[in-house]
């Protein structure tokens, strides 16, 4: 492609014209999706549906993406499901207020949209959750106890 569009001509027949060439030079031959008709062209477009599927497509995560109150549902849920993988019942209680603590903070903002009901956690309901979602213990085994070897009497005799 040249860098500059020469004087006297349109920017249109001059953009048409380089495409016109690199289809000539097979520039556009085997390239991906070729050949295929374009999807979606069937319902209205979106911005906020182009970039979550944009984001899905580049392995970003869309949550980020969603309104206060739906990402509290949606980390809630994670929570809930993630149980097991916390480590005491220190670290699950402090998990619990500060998503409780985050909760009360959308409740005292005024709304933006409509009602979405995030429910509290309940601080002891999650410990259960989380010790009956918790991997038994292995069984400690005890060491083998050592072999004690005695000597035979006639190496004690030398």
């Amino acid at each position: 492609m040249t860098g500059r569009k020469p004087g006297g001509s349109s920017f249109e027949s001059w953009v048409e014209r380089q495409v016109r060439e690199a289809a000539e030079r097979g520039e556009f031959d085997g390239l991906r999706g070729s050949g295929e008709p374009l999807r979606h062209l069937d319902r209205p477009f979106s911005a906020e549906e182009w970039a979550a599927e944009k984001a899905r497509r580049e392995g970003f995560d869309v949550s980020a993406m969603l309104p206060p109150a739906l990402a509290l549902r949606r980390e809630r849920e994670v929570l809930l499901r993630d149980l097991a993988e916390l480590r005491s019942v220190a670290e699950v209680g402090a998990v619990v207020e500060g998503f409780n603590d985050r909760v009360r903070e959308l409740y005292r903002r005024p709304a933006d949209g409509p009602l979405v009901v995030v429910a509290l956690l309940d601080a002891a309901e999650v410990r259960e959750r989380w010790e009956r979602a918790r991997p038994a213990p292995a069984p400690v085994q005890e060491p083998p106890a050592a072999v004690v070897r005695r000597r035979r009497w006639w190496r004690r005799a030398r």
